[in-house]
């Protein structure tokens, strides 16, 4: 029989094994979950979609080195002689990094392909998956819907309302394929209040195409010139956003001119420009167009405004005297531009009848 002094003996026993059970599995484990930080991934598994037979398909992950210390990746290791891989050797401290693993479709169907990653960073090898189908035939959609978003193929991946007036509602359409193996509800996410989007069908089967048709009620759109939004192309409602399936919606609304009409249309001011496009490249990064008001009454530029980043513009008067003139300074930089998706441009918007809206097209060389 044992006695209070033996139970006691005992219970002190467990609690010193559970105690330096506790204390190996935390050693064990907390390493994993500091490390882990330090080596971030943006997706672990890449789905590639379709692709045809003895057609190569290339995934491609997006890490960074959130250390302070250089990442050494030692070996990137695949499951596969039908695969190969490409990645650095090293990655500085808080870069951002790629590394891209291409399949040889050389069998058909159902395809899951893995990449072994073993750095410095974590004690066990991180896993980067790809996956995807390879079909016997496969339909080149890529001249119809050029753009993939995500599994969801579309025929735009940007949109522009020019030279609307106040009370018009213009249409848009966005063609669509599902390129995927699932049912998908396609919509847009983020509209602004002048923006609505109708789905047809609402439930787009795969391989099947369709469409959105957005429609811009300018009445809701509160200023003159220039007015740009992003809106998000989503297979599903509820989906997360991200610049993969951003869609820049571009509107010019024009200005009323009513006061200009009749009688009055002698006494309008009139813009004249030395030139209407500009040429610039990497080397001549400037450019200067002269503005001059040839008209009776005073010339006024009342919105000056990019159509794209990597642009800037400096004006010294936005107000000209009959006769006056001013000259205008376009500046571009070029690795800004490289990014845009439409073409550069600077949009004037004047209380010139003939000339409310002006655009001064940039060549980029």
């Amino acid at each position: 029989m044992k006695t209070t002094t033996d139970r006691t003996i005992m219970s002190a026993k467990w609690k010193f094994i559970v105690n330096v059970v506790a204390v190996l599995i935390a050693s064990h484990f907390s390493p994993i979950t500091s490390t882990a930080q330090k080596l971030t991934i943006n997706k672990t598994t890449v789905d590639v979609g379709k692709t045809g037979f003895y057609v190569p398909v290339t995934a491609t992950f997006e890490l960074r080195n959130k250390s302070s210390k250089q990442l050494v990746i030692t070996e990137l290791k695949t499951d596969c002689s039908c695969t190969t891989v490409d990645g650095p050797k090293t990655v500085a401290a808080g870069d951002r990094f790629t590394i891209s693993l291409t399949y040889d479709a050389r069998m058909l169907g159902h395809f899951t392909k893995q990449i072994a990653l073993y750095s410095n960073a974590t004690k066990e090898p991180v896993y980067l998956k790809m996956k995807g189908v390879v079909l016997e035939d496969v339909v080149d959609y890529s001249k119809r819907f050029p753009y993939d978003m995500g599994g969801l193929l579309s025929s735009l991946n940007n949109l522009e309302f020019d030279n609307v007036k106040k009370g018009e509602h213009p249409e848009m359409e966005i063609l669509l394929m599902n390129n995927t193996e699932q049912d998908l509800t396609p919509n847009l996410l983020h509209l602004p209040t002048y923006l609505t989007a109708l789905a047809l069908p609402e439930k787009l089967e795969p391989n099947r195409s369709g469409k959105i048709i957005l429609t811009l009620n300018s009445e809701e759109v509160h200023q003159y010139g220039l007015t740009q939004v992003s809106i998000y192309l989503a297979k599903k409602l509820g989906q997360k956003i991200s610049t993969d399936t951003e869609i820049p919606v571009t509107v010019v609304l024009q200005p009323d001119m009513s006061a200009f009409e009749g009688q009055n249309k002698g006494l309008a001011p009139r813009l004249q420009l030395s030139s209407e496009t500009l040429n610039l490249d990497a080397r001549h990064k400037n450019g200067t167009i002269t503005l001059q008001n040839t008209g009776k009454s005073v010339l006024n530029i009342t919105s000056l405004q990019m159509f794209t980043g990597g642009v800037q513009v400096k004006l010294p008067k936005q107000e000209l005297q009959p006769g006056e003139a001013t000259k205008m300074r376009v500046t571009i930089i070029p690795d800004q531009i490289k990014k845009a998706r439409s073409k550069p441009r600077v949009l004037m918007i004047t209380n010139d009848p003939e000339h409310a809206k002006v655009v001064i097209n940039i060549n980029v060389e």
